[in-house]
């Protein structure tokens, strides 16, 4: 399988187009959804965010159920 997890050397963009092309949509909006959420948990330190925290908490793990039912790799864990 492809792992979306990028070498730190440059890529071309073709090759890139190439990737992404070979991952499924839905995998690609659940990873740019899982790092929104867990961007966003980090952000939601306070107890009057709690709501807040437990909202992105909540679709963090529904985006990190499609991540790993097409690659346990991918998973993004959430600063909670």
């Amino acid at each position: 399988m492809i792992s979306l997890r990028f070498p730190a050397v440059p890529i071309p963009d073709r090759i890139a187009i190439l990737i992404g092309s070979q991952v499924p949509e839905r995998v690609l909006r659940a990873q740019v959804e899982a790092t929104n959420q867990a961007h966003c948990i980090s952000l939601c330190r306070k107890p009057e965010y709690a709501e807040a925290r437990e909202w992105a908490l909540s679709a963090l793990h529904r985006a990190n159920k499609t991540l790993a039912a097409y690659n346990p790799k991918l998973i993004v864990r959430g600063a909670a």
